[in-house]
């Protein structure tokens, strides 16, 4: 398992070019690996450096991306104009990620393994974060001409403006909810905007922002256990896939949550090699992040602890001696300690409240098959139903996706177990299995939902890791199978030992696989902006961005590509606890549906199948004389 970035420049396991070397292998020119110590270099050759550079070439890469996707002048109410934004997108993309790829290709045949070593770091890390740059981008586009951010004032979006306007007139929490973001915004618009309370305004800025930064941050946290290669291969799918614009601040920490898991467990397993001081410092350190990130979104912790919890009992130093049981106690018990203060404000909020706060919304995800795990909906559906959605694949409702997926979670499982990552993974995965069907299970007698569909993002999550490392066991057992098969059979017959698998053909094949996944980021990244582009549409993800044209700027006029001449005013309300229902809101399902689905009659304010009818007549009527009015002109 590697670092950051090794001890030495390169990739771990490898030895520098060095006289007598054959050029760019780091090998001997009959085919042996070179002996002898390997002198660093300088300052580049330190760890931090290389780290360093990783990080500030993700974030630049990103947020200069999102900077640069200012310039696209389009109607983003137009359809025509939308397509246009997305191709201007994709352009720019491909004029900062193509020149990239090149040199990576061009390394990768050409020059020493330590300087392809160091471009295919730099590159992997710019890639990560042009993938969220570019969804990034698209919100700025969907956003042209309006201040306000995804969701106007609707929705969560709504109720985080309220949290963050009761922080700024000194109300302190807001219920159980994570107080950092909220918190957050009401700083921003304090800095930003003068104090003036714009909300609004703050949670436009945060939106984009933190949708750019979603990759680096992701790419970085699997850069503590992976290579750049691998940790590219979990990180930029999971940024694409799981992202939301609207709360991006919410799968970020699902995202870097597991592999720091992973590396906190893999730490406490090694605690009898660290010193005292290094070690409470360490366990600090992780402490204060989970705390954090605890504060940040608190969700994905119900899912991971119980998986997490019963891992560390397994992984703990019983058997190796009482001072490194004593020295693994210390690092735990330092960690939970500093979490605890760290995260206590919303801890004392949860003891305090949490009983008060059941989740009783329901949606498409809680209406459909609760066994399927490997796609989701958000509560703006479309047309989709639980008849239709999911679409039942080939082979006992599942698809080629799906068991495509499951054969790599076998290899990781199968050959990869020893990895504290494929352990970590594993056990999340069983806890929010286990923790899914429990509260799915007793939805119907205890009237709440619990928010039970959230574990399919970390459940999916959880099965692309174990994929990613039972390919990355495959690829590393099927090599050394082969070279020790070979180099056994040249030993009995003689012969001098040889690479069977030329390093240089491993360099080559790695870059190759970067390019194609820069392709799919490209590809993923488009098809995640197109679903935010604005739409009147109330029951399509694009009526977020639509509704943050409707509101009124700060001189009071409507935004500039306005679909309405009359914008509604900036609200300026505080948070409310709202009314705890007795029953399950089924949303998205008519008045007349509900004995059916929710077996109960539709309170009064659902809409029923005679008021979508009238909606439906009102909205052709009104197009047909917007038709002859333009016929007449």
């Amino acid at each position: 398992m590697t670092h950051l970035a090794p001890e030495v420049v390169g990739e771990p396991g490898t030895v520098h070019d060095r006289p007598g070397a054959a050029p760019g292998t780091g090998t001997t020119a009959g085919g042996a690996v070179a002996a002898g110590p390997v002198r660093r270099r300088g300052w580049t050759s330190r760890r931090w450096a290389h780290a360093s550079a990783e990080v500030a070439v993700g974030l630049v890469t990103a947020l200069g991306f999102m900077l640069l996707s200012r310039h696209i002048s389009v109607n983003p109410m137009v359809r025509l104009g939308q397509v246009s934004g997305l191709a201007a997108l994709q352009k720019y993309a491909a004029l900062i990620g193509l020149p990239l790829l090149a040199l990576l290709l061009y390394t990768a045949y050409r020059g020493a393994a330590r300087r392809h070593g160091i471009v295919k770091r730099l590159v992997c890390a710019a890639l990560a974060g042009l993938a969220t740059g570019v969804i990034a981008g698209g919100v700025v586009v969907a956003l042209r001409g309006t201040p306000h951010a995804l969701g106007g004032q609707e929705g969560d979006p709504g109720v985080l403006i309220d949290m963050a306007n009761s922080f700024l007139h000194h109300e302190g929490m807001s219920g159980i909810y994570p107080p950092a973001f909220p918190a957050l915004i009401a700083l921003w618009a304090k800095i930003r905007y003068n104090g003036r309370g714009e909300t609004g305004f703050a949670l436009h800025d945060l939106q984009i922002f933190f949708t750019a930064v979603a990759g680096p941050m992701a790419y970085c946290s699997w850069r503590l256990l992976l290579r750049p290669f691998w940790a590219m291969l979990i990180a930029v799918p999971a940024a694409v896939v799981f992202l939301d614009p609207i709360r991006p601040y919410s799968h970020v920490v699902m995202i870097v949550l597991l592999p720091l898991l992973g590396y906190w467990l893999r730490h406490m397993r090694r605690a009898g090699r660290l010193a005292l001081r290094q070690l409470l410092l360490r366990g600090a350190a992780a402490g204060v992040i989970f705390g954090g990130l605890f504060l940040w979104y608190s969700g994905w912790y119900v899912w991971a602890a119980p998986g997490a919890a019963v891992l560390a009992l397994f992984l703990f130093p019983w058997y190796k001696g009482a001072a490194v049981r004593k020295r693994a106690g210390l690092f735990v018990g330092t960690t939970l300690l500093t979490t605890v203060v760290v995260s206590s404000p919303l801890l004392y909020q949860m003891v305090r409240l949490g009983a008060q706060n059941p989740d009783r919304y329901a949606f498409l995800s809680v209406y459909a098959d609760p066994g399927y795990v490997l796609g989701w909906v958000s509560d703006r559906s479309g047309a989709l139903t639980y008849q239709t959605w999911p679409v039942a694949g080939e082979l006992a409702g599942q698809s080629g996706f799906a068991l495509l997926l499951l054969g790599g979670v076998g290899l990781g499982l199968g050959l990869g177990l020893r990895h504290v990552m494929v352990r970590t993974a594993g056990a999340v995965l069983a806890g929010a299995w286990f923790a899914r069907f429990w509260f799915a299970s007793n939805m119907a007698e205890d009237k709440a939902v619990q928010l039970y569909p959230r574990t399919t993002w970390i459940i999916m999550y959880c099965l692309m890791i174990l994929a990613v490392f039972g390919l990355m066991a495959l690829v590393q057992r099927g090599s050394g199978w082969i070279e020790r098969t070979v180099s056994t059979a040249r030993a009995d017959a003689g012969a001098e030992p040889v690479r069977v698998i030329p390093r240089r053909v491993v360099r080559q094949l790695a870059a190759g696989m970067v390019c194609v996944l820069a392709l799919f980021s490209a590809m993923g990244a488009s098809w995640s902006v197109n679903r935010y582009m604005p739409s009147s549409d109330v029951d399509a993800m694009g009526i977020d961005a639509y509704r943050a044209h409707t509101i009124k700027t700060r001189d009071g006029r409507c935004p500039r590509f306005s679909p309405v001449k009359e914008c509604d005013d900036i609200e300026r309300d505080d948070w409310k606890p709202g009314p705890i229902e007795d029953f399950i809101w089924c949303a998205g399902i008519l008045a007349d549906d509900w004995p059916s689905v929710c077996g109960l009659q539709a309170p009064k304010k659902v809409r029923s199948k005679l008021d979508v009818e009238r909606d439906r007549q009102a909205e052709f009527e009104k197009q047909r004389k917007q038709q002859q009015d333009k016929a007449r002109r």
